[in-house]
């Protein structure tokens, strides 16, 4: 799902007869994919033993990892 959101708002985005509210949908949906990823980029990390850097008052609470580059 997430590939076929990331299709469609670049379709949309293309399309200059969107309506207003088009581009709120799509990205509330894509808000949506980014918390999907981000728990499951946080629970991989803990699973890894990766120190745990964030305090509770994270909007996603504790266990944000802090990806290393």
């Amino acid at each position: 799902m997430p590939l076929g959101l990331l299709d469609h708002a670049d379709d949309m985005l293309a399309d200059e007869r969107a309506t207003e509210i088009q581009p709120r949908h799509v990205s509330a949906a894509l808000t949506h994919s980014l918390r999907d990823a981000h728990r499951v980029a946080r629970s991989r990390g803990l699973r890894l033993g990766i120190p745990d850097d964030s305090g509770e008052e994270h909007p996603s609470g504790q266990g944000l990892v802090r990806l290393l580059s």
